[in-house]
């Protein structure tokens, strides 16, 4: 199983490349962790809202393999615990599925694109800026194959 995190915005801070990079590379073998980051539509551009979220969804959409379970990642998505997510990714290598977790722009994911994912995940209440979602899933990702591995990391 593949896991890629589909993001948009390209230009992140160094701090941001670094963390997600860290976990990334603990990731174990039979389940790596790859970036895919497409360019976010110009907010002065004019073009309404809607527009925009639809330009960036077709920007993610390319830039994911044929066949994947798509996660949309939204504030309003499925609260889960670090356990539940090592079943879920367990569920996921036993069916032989690459998965790909979509980050969506400034305004989020456009709603029909994210009407098309799998599921829908929430990562935290907190409003959280894009670049710091991809670290938090990279260590939450990591912290769940670690739990599968019966690795101490994690503590309840």
């Amino acid at each position: 199983m593949k896991l890629l995190v589909a993001a948009v915005g390209h230009r992140m801070p160094t701090w941001v490349n670094d963390g997600f990079a860290e976990y990334a590379k603990r990731m174990p073998r039979e389940a790596p962790l790859e970036l895919v980051a497409v360019k976010a539509e110009p907010r002065n551009s004019g073009k309404p809202v809607g527009a925009l979220m639809a330009a960036e969804a077709e920007r993610l959409r390319a830039a994911l393999p044929g066949a994947c379970r798509r996660v949309a990642l939204d504030e309003h998505g499925e609260d889960i615990t670090t356990d539940k997510l090592a079943r879920r990714m367990s569920a996921w290598a036993q069916q032989g599925e690459d998965v790909a977790f979509l980050i969506g722009g400034p305004d989020g994911l456009d709603a029909s694109f994210k009407k098309s994912a799998h599921e829908t995940l929430r990562l935290s209440s907190l409003t959280l800026p894009h670049g710091l979602v991809r670290v938090i899933l990279a260590e939450a990702l990591y912290r769940a194959a670690s739990l599968l591995r019966g690795h101490p990391y994690h503590r309840e």
